[in-house]
């Protein structure tokens, strides 16, 4: 292609013999002059360039070219031979010889990916740009491909062509990506902030497998207020507890982190779930009362089979049979915390041996273009599917919904499996119980049952007569202080031993020093002495439990 038959195209000019410039690669020899025509079309002699400098209209192509501040080239026909490059090319990526195809002799435009780009523009006839790309020499261009036509098609030289021109944007390339940068380490500080407030390691119950999954929403950032938690209550029992607090931003983490804490505090003193809830009902309101934050807390008891749970505002816990059914908690619910005026109840869903309990928030079932019932029944039909340990059923659920790491909304995912035990795990877990008349047979017969039942279990001798040491304390306790009813159990794990004394009356006993002359009040101090831990709760009816652990040898 003749570049003086490209010119052409510029409006205002034909053709002359093009001043080349030392940058260019197009021989003065094929440049044609161009001058302006009156409106009669004769050429004009008259000439101001003297006094005034040339005017837009009388400059050639090249000279346009090459007055621009950007890299511009100019290549023709399939091979993209190079017939022009201006002086601000040169600069910026050295000579480049006429006639040359660019795959040869412009090994920038393949460090731009630009070979195929103007392929596309030739065929399509079709201007393209591709933004802020880096060339191995470190700088960032824009660049845009835009189709040229020629003068005769049918000539020697009428092969089509592609004006390349190029805009450094390095310095605002660089802005952004620090831009970027500083936006990845505030999302690390506050996923780091979120995580921290959330358990390190998953407290693992003797009777329970769990595990946990949380996902930050969202590419800000700002932290979430979705919050679980797991706390070994005593005497094999197990809370469980999932919350959310609605908005994001360090203050809704802030109250989450509280709400947590304060729930671990309220769990120690062994309440049921209503009550915790109704305690932490009344810290919501005193923390910030324009936050709103949902809860539900769970305690399983190993000896019952099912969950009691209480729920503030927060969706239904799941529950998935071995055969896939699932249940699903509805009642009882109240509103969210910190609505104050609200007596909570309790519930209870079966959790046999077997099956899987979830507990999640609703950023893993809500959607916005759906019902959250939906997306609850969604989760339901994941559910029954969803097989192997609790982190495997954890990434399934996620899977399952559709959550990435480009979702909008915080997810909070707790599983909890009853696993069915056979074989040579079943015989690591034992139950046995006495029921208690009372009087003066009652501790003789206690502690021959005890006796019996700890040597069936092939404890070592020492762990059976501290055993029954305490089996016989805490019944002596309950025949002094309770009342009828009155109950000995005794259970075994892999890892411990529990004996526990159930009676009628509630007050809860407190160990205490005991004066010289005293003849009784050691009971509970003897206890708190040899086993490893020990503690009491109300029970549903109006009684109370009073229990110690032994751990066993490992």
């Amino acid at each position: 292609m003749n570049f003086t038959r490209w010119s052409a195209r510029f409006p205002g000019t034909q053709r002359r013999a093009a001043a080349r410039d030392d940058h260019s690669s197009v021989p003065a020899a094929r440049a044609e002059s161009v001058r302006p025509r009156t409106a009669a079309g004769a050429a004009d002699d008259t000439s101001e360039d003297s006094a005034q400098g040339p005017s837009p209209e009388a400059l050639s192509a090249g000279e346009l070219l090459g007055r621009l501040p950007a890299p511009v080239a100019l290549l023709h026909g399939p091979e993209h031979r190079i017939t022009y490059v201006n002086a601000a090319y040169t600069s910026a990526f050295g000579p480049r010889p006429s006639g040359v195809p660019a795959a040869e002799a412009m090994p920038e435009l393949a460090e731009l990916s630009l070979l195929p780009l103007m392929d596309q523009v030739l065929r399509s006839g079709t201007p393209r740009t591709v933004k802020s790309r880096k060339v191995l020499a470190g700088n960032s261009y824009t660049v845009t491909c835009t189709p040229v036509a020629t003068g005769d098609p049918d000539g020697p030289d009428g092969e089509a062509g592609v004006l390349v021109y190029a805009t450094d944007v390095t310095d605002h390339a660089e802005a952004a990506e620090r831009l970027r940068a500083s936006e990845r380490r505030h999302r690390e500080t506050a996923v780091t902030l979120q995580r921290s407030l959330l358990p390190q390691d998953l407290e693992q119950p003797d009777d329970l497998r769990i595990a946990a999954t949380y996902q930050p929403g969202g590419t800000d950032a700002a932290v979430g207020g979705d919050w679980y938690d797991v706390i070994t209550l005593g005497a094999g029992r197990t809370a469980l507890v999932i919350g959310d607090v609605m908005g994001r931003g360090v203050r809704a983490a802030a109250v989450m982190g509280q709400l947590r804490t304060a729930v671990r505090a309220y769990a120690r003193l062994d309440l049921p779930p209503h009550e915790v809830l109704q305690l932490l009902d009344v810290l919501a309101a005193e923390i910030d009362a324009s936050q709103i934050a949902t809860c539900a807390y769970a305690v399983h008891d190993p000896n019952e089979g099912h969950l009691v749970y209480a729920s503030a505002g927060h969706l239904p816990i799941l529950v998935c049979d071995e055969d896939g059914t699932v249940h699903r908690a509805e009642d009882p619910t109240g509103p969210p915390l910190g609505t104050g005026g609200w007596v909570h109840t309790s519930g209870t869903i079966p959790l046999p041996p077997g099956s899987t309990a979830v507990l999640y928030t609703d950023g893993l079932v809500e959607r916005r273009s759906e019902d959250i019932d939906e997306g609850v029944a969604a989760l339901e039909r994941a559910l029954s599917g969803a097989k192997g340990s609790p982190q495997v059923v954890c990434d399934r659920l996620i899977r399952s919904l559709g959550v990435t790491a480009e979702h909008d909304d915080d997810v909070a995912v707790l599983v909890v499996q009853h696993p069915a035990r056979t074989g040579a795990s079943a015989e690591l877990f034992h139950n046995a119980s006495l029921e208690l008349l009372g009087g003066i047979e009652a501790a003789p017969r206690a502690r021959a049952f005890a006796t019996g039942v700890l040597a069936s279990w092939r404890f070592p001798m020492e762990l059976c007569d501290l055993g029954v040491l305490a089996a016989s304390e805490l019944v002596a306790n309950s025949l002094q202080h309770g009342t009828p009813p009155m109950r000995l159990g005794l259970r075994r794990t892999d890892r411990r031993l529990i004996i526990e004394v159930t009676d009628g009356d509630d007050h809860l006993p407190r160990r205490r020093r005991a004066e010289p002359a005293d003849e009784a009040g050691r009971g509970i101090s003897i206890v708190a002495t040899i086993a490893t831990s020990w503690g009491s709760r109300r029970t549903p009816g109006g009684g109370k439990a009073v229990w110690c652990e032994f751990a066993l040898p490992g």
